[in-house]
């Protein structure tokens, strides 16, 4: 039986570093896609997300800044899980998500503040470890074993463990 494809959204203002890292991850493990989307997208990934990706081996051709209107379009593809990485972005009123998915947050710093370029790097890479680390554990859950809420909590409870 062929593995079902979950699809997980991630979501930050601008769009440019956390999230894109995140659609890329997700993307990467088997039986899930990743998307990715902002309520104010910049307009274009980060240099630096997109040389980080490529670093560990990640295609990043289909990565793209883009409105998170997109996917709350009818048309758009349905999402079981949206995960908000920035504060901003949990704190601002969502479109309505067709197909109810379950909504958690991982507020995580944005590594394009930090303003010292040799420091801005290692931002980066901890912003993808951080995330890879996470986004390992929700490939690791049965989605089909939990209800929507008892998912919800496990996939918070995945933030907050070190």
């Amino acid at each position: 039986m062929p593995l079902k494809n979950h699809n997980i959204l991630i979501l930050c203002t601008g769009n440019s570093a956390r999230s894109i890292i995140g659609e890329a991850l997700v993307s990467a493990m088997p039986g899930f896609k990743g998307y990715s989307a902002g309520s104010s997208p910049r307009g274009e990934p980060h240099p630096l997300a997109l040389s980080v990706l490529e670093a560990k081996g990640h295609d990043t051709s289909g990565l793209s800044s883009k409105s998170w209107d997109v996917f709350a379009a009818e048309d758009a593809p349905k999402m079981d899980v949206i995960i908000t990485v920035c504060d901003n972005a949990a704190g601002e009123s969502c479109p309505y998500w067709p197909g109810h998915p379950v909504q958690v947050h991982w507020g995580l710093a944005d590594p394009v503040d930090v303003e010292e370029m040799s420091r801005q790097r290692i931002a980066f890479e901890d912003t993808y470890f951080s995330l890879k680390k996470r986004l390992q554990r929700l490939a690791a859950l049965d989605f089909d074993a939990f209800s929507p809420e008892e998912l919800k909590a496990e996939l918070q409870a995945i933030h907050t463990r070190r």
